[in-house]
């Protein structure tokens, strides 16, 4: 390991190779480690799409034959998640306004351009803006200060 090292900048490349493997491994959109005053911060660029995680599968309905039941897809997708929806990108805790006792950053209504903050997700003890993907009016927002988030859950809708 000490080979991989580099003596200017205190880098461990093994370190980070390491790290980008557990990222990988454990599905985590990002990873920090710290130590000694050093902190290595590894991320993974992820494409957000509007689309919900994987649906459980749904009872057939009473007395329906299986070929009638509903086939997951676009239509069971887009029950879950709003057309214009913007997803969290990271599993985290969400914040509307930058601190407790301040406004949110949007409200339903609200005009915003295109990466506008419109909440902060905090994930491993790191603030991340969310900004918004494009320029929109906010129509619905379906989280609550402080909420627990998934990874691809809906968070509001832009239009």
């Amino acid at each position: 390991m000490a080979d991989d090292q580099s003596h200017d900048f205190g880098f461990d490349e093994e370190l980070v190779r390491r790290l980008s493997h557990l990222l990988k491994e454990t599905d985590l959109s990002e990873i920090e480690y710290e130590t000694g005053g050093h902190r290595i911060r590894v991320a993974r660029q992820i494409n957000v799409q509007a689309t919900a995680p994987a649906a459980p599968a749904q009872p057939a309905p009473a007395g329906g034959e299986p070929a009638s039941a509903p086939k997951p897809g676009p239509e069971a997708t887009a029950e879950q998640v709003p057309p214009g929806a913007v997803t969290s990108p990271m599993v985290g805790t969400v914040y509307v306004g930058p601190d407790p006792n301040s406004a949110p950053f949007v409200q339903v209504g609200d005009q915003v351009s295109e990466g506008q903050t419109l909440l902060i997700i905090e994930a491993m003890k790191v603030m991340n803006p969310m900004p918004a993907p494009r320029a929109g009016t906010v129509t619905q927002i379906m989280i609550s200060d402080g909420q627990p988030v998934e990874f691809g859950e809906p968070l509001l809708v832009l239009e």
